[in-house]
């Protein structure tokens, strides 16, 4: 209102303009001339009556931000406070100076150390025919700002390690660091700093070759390159407004438009299309594996028993008998178990099926190591029966085993 009047609005113009009445801008413009304060302004506060205890409560609060709601919340249960929230927070800003402001130090990473990884939703997406909630995990090289998107129906752990090999394919290699959020597919416990890392994603990570850095809770500025990129994503593809017939068509679109996104944009650390600035970057990244590993949502190390087989999920699993004795490690695949020595896969099992006892007869062959002996071969009476079992005849006369009888006598 003061600033209108100074430029010259007549009184009816300004009142239009604010809709208020007129007369309600000459009440005001007379008491700005008289320079009025409220009486209102000039009260203490009830609060200031428990300044002592205020003063102990927040000497006591060491570390973390200041909530006044739990310091009303005390005051009435403890000292018999009856005023209001809003008369603490009066005595609070009048009695104690606003905190310092905390610079916050950019980081910029050298090329190859780090990639951010996040996850962006879009629910009610309609795939062809299909209403489906889809997700897109983003990786971001720090260096380069070089993005890539793969899409996932969910965010579960083969979703999550699925992703992340797509992604790191398309950026040609694997950044030192990947840094994420504290989710419960990479981090089992704690957050920041202090997390321990879900076992499953440690050996994921293991294998890639990288580290995982977690970012603190609740605070997206530590990843924040790849957020602005989470953003940016539904700019250049946003299945919500577009229409796709499945889903390698939405990552074939997704691919194509942030091929000519990279040539678009500029990389601030060199001033060149990022497209130039990745081709730098990726002469320092690690080179993926030879044999990327298939994503899995289950870990456990287990010692082979005497009889060639590991306990896993209720079932038992044969591995070859010269790792009798050794432990060895056991991952969860989508449909299938893999038994692994040092990351070479020795066994390769069906999972999830009826059988408790899930046997490779291979695996009871070979020649004798210098640590196990191999297994006693089978008989002409072990032999047999399996030979009768996999003729195929549904219906089996005696005869047969009553020949196998005579092979025992």
């Amino acid at each position: 209102m003061s600033v209108l009047l100074e430029q010259g609005h007549s009184l009816s113009a300004v009142a239009r303009l604010l809709g208020v009445s007129e007369w309600t801008v000459r009440y005001h413009r007379k008491r700005m001339k008289r320079a009025v304060v409220d009486d209102g302004s000039k009260q203490m506060p009830k609060a200031a009556a428990f300044a002592d205890v205020i003063e102990a409560w927040r000497l006591q609060q060491v570390g973390g931000r200041i909530n006044l709601a739990v310091l009303h919340d005390w005051l009435r249960r403890e000292q018999g406070y009856t005023s209001s929230l809003k008369s603490i927070q009066r005595y609070w800003k009048r009695t104690y100076p606003a905190p310092k402001i905390r610079a916050r130090r950019r980081v910029e990473t050298p090329p190859g150390a780090q990639a951010q990884v996040d996850w962006v939703e879009f629910p009610g997406v309609t795939l062809g025919r299909e209403e489906v909630d889809l997700v897109a995990l983003i990786v971001t090289l720090s260096w380069s700002r070089k993005r890539a998107v793969v899409w996932a129906r969910s965010k579960d752990m083969l979703s999550w390690q699925s992703c992340q090999i797509g992604c790191l394919r398309r950026l040609g290699g694997v950044p030192a660091v990947l840094r994420i959020d504290n989710v419960k597919t990479a981090i089992a416990t704690g957050g920041g700093s202090w997390v321990k890392i879900n076992e499953t994603y440690r050996r994921f990570a293991t294998q890639l070759r990288f580290h995982v850095d977690a970012c603190q809770p609740r605070h997206p500025q530590g990843k924040g390159k790849v957020e602005r990129h989470a953003q940016d994503l539904r700019l250049v593809v946003d299945p919500r407004k577009e229409h796709f017939d499945d889903l390698a068509a939405l990552q074939s679109a997704t691919d194509s438009r942030l091929e000519d996104r990279a040539h678009e944009l500029s990389c601030p650390m060199t001033g060149t299309p990022i497209a130039e600035a990745w081709e730098q970057e990726r002469r320092l990244l690690t080179p993926l594996p030879a044999a990327m590993p298939d994503p899995f949502d289950v870990v456990v190390y287990r010692p082979v028993g005497i009889d060639c087989m590991v306990n896993f999920e209720g079932s038992r699993y044969s591995v070859p008998f010269r790792f009798v004795g050794q432990l060895v490690e056991v991952r969860g695949l989508a449909g299938r178990v893999q038994v692994l020595q040092d990351t070479v896969v020795i066994a390769d099992h069906a999972r999830g099926t009826a059988e408790l006892l899930v046997r490779d007869e291979a695996h009871y062959e070979g020649e004798s190591t210098d640590r196990v002996e191999a297994p006693m071969p089978l008989g002409r009476m072990g032999r047999r029966p399996q030979e009768i079992a996999a003729s195929g005849f549904q219906h089996r006369s005696l005869d047969p085993y009553a020949r196998v009888a005579e092979v025992a006598r």
